[in-house]
């Protein structure tokens, strides 16, 4: 088991929950976007380079399906970020000691 899963829901770019995770979650954590979350995986987006310069310390995963979904399937996203699929959020969860939802 590992420490926490961070699941951030909401696009950076219209709520601070991202923002909030990248500042309070604790190294060795894993932080999965999801829904309109996906929007910070864009590779020249606004948090490109912050989340880039983070995968040190966290592991960032993004919900596939919720990106092919906003119309990102052909979008370049971030270098070592790793795309899931619903099995694998789903296994995320479980291999997490804890998980916590940025609203």
């Amino acid at each position: 088991m590992s420490a926490m899963l961070h699941i951030v829901n909401k696009s950076p770019f219209e709520r601070t929950g991202l923002d909030s995770c990248l500042r309070l979650a604790q190294a060795g954590s894993s932080i999965l976007l999801i829904e309109d979350g996906v929007y910070a995986a864009v590779g020249n987006a606004a948090h490109a380079e912050e989340i880039a310069g983070r995968m040190e310390d966290f592991s960032f995963y993004a919900l596939g399906p919720d990106i092919a979904a906003r119309g990102l399937g052909d979008t370049p996203l971030i270098e070592g970020l790793t795309i899931v699929d619903y099995e694998g959020f789903v296994d995320l969860v479980a291999k997490h000691d804890a998980t916590q939802s940025w609203l």
